[in-house]
């Protein structure tokens, strides 16, 4: 594997998941702003959750498809 394959792999991983983080961080605020109250601040994460549950899944069936499978 070349430096620029191992680079591209591993940047948008890290920076996916980076951006995950401040994702987190825009939607606490987004509630706290708009009066989100706790049931619309839950389904703001959630949706946010189902988006990073879709990243991860993404992931693994790209290694097990790599790799051979189970």
């Amino acid at each position: 594997m070349s430096f620029d394959d191992w680079m591209t792999e591993w940047g948008v991983t890290v920076g996916v998941g980076g951006l995950m983080v401040f994702m987190v961080f825009i939607v606490w605020d987004l509630a706290r702003k708009h009066d989100a109250g706790r049931y619309g601040t839950f389904v703001l994460y959630i949706a946010l959750a189902m988006g990073i549950l879709g990243f991860t899944i993404k992931g693994v069936i790209q290694y097990l498809m790599e790799h051979g499978g189970l």
